[in-house]
């Protein structure tokens, strides 16, 4: 939805941050591909939900990736041959296999991170420094923004609508 009064390219906002989330995808896949093992964009998913939720059951790793069972069985099949995570009995719940990443795990995010730093960094110091500032500030801001409900239809949805539940907070896209 059009704003009144603004200028530039995009006079809609959510237009505005789509434009930019796909420059971002493109940041962030550039440098990757050197990056060993490679890994899937669901298998990252999966490795940041463990990462920010260490022990998570395969259950609830499921639940936060919205995947069948079965699905994030396999799927933590290839992590486990490719060596970053473990899946180990729950101490005291003998049915629960708890999910963890391995040395070689966090190295890989760590390292993915580092890449993106590096190209977020060459974009940003391109840029003026009040217009960083800017962009920090309006980041922070929408980050506030995403932890409250929203409404599930979009911002055009019914006063009345129901809320859906914020994204999980354990799964930051941030390798």
């Amino acid at each position: 939805m059009p704003r009144p009064g603004r200028s530039g390219a995009y006079e809609d906002p959510a237009a505005a941050l789509g434009a930019a989330a796909d420059l971002l995808a493109v940041l962030h896949a550039r440098g990757q591909d050197g990056v060993e093992p490679a890994v899937s964009p669901s298998q990252l998913r999966a490795l940041l939900a463990v990462e920010g939720a260490e022990g998570v059951n395969l259950r609830t790793l499921g639940e936060v990736l919205g995947s069948r069972p079965p699905s994030v069985t396999r799927l933590c099949d290839r992590l486990e041959a490719m060596g970053l995570l473990t899946r180990s009995p729950h101490p005291s719940r003998r049915r629960e296999v708890e999910v963890r990443l391995t040395r070689q795990g966090r190295a890989l995010l760590d390292e993915r991170r580092a890449i993106r730093v590096r190209e977020l960094s060459a974009v940003l110091g391109r840029m003026p420094p009040e217009a960083v500032d800017a962009l920090v500030a309006g980041l922070e801001a929408f980050r506030e923004a995403t932890a409250g409900p929203y409404p599930a239809a979009g911002p055009d949805a019914d006063a009345g609508s129901s809320a859906a539940p914020p994204p999980p907070a354990s799964v930051p896209d941030s390798a």
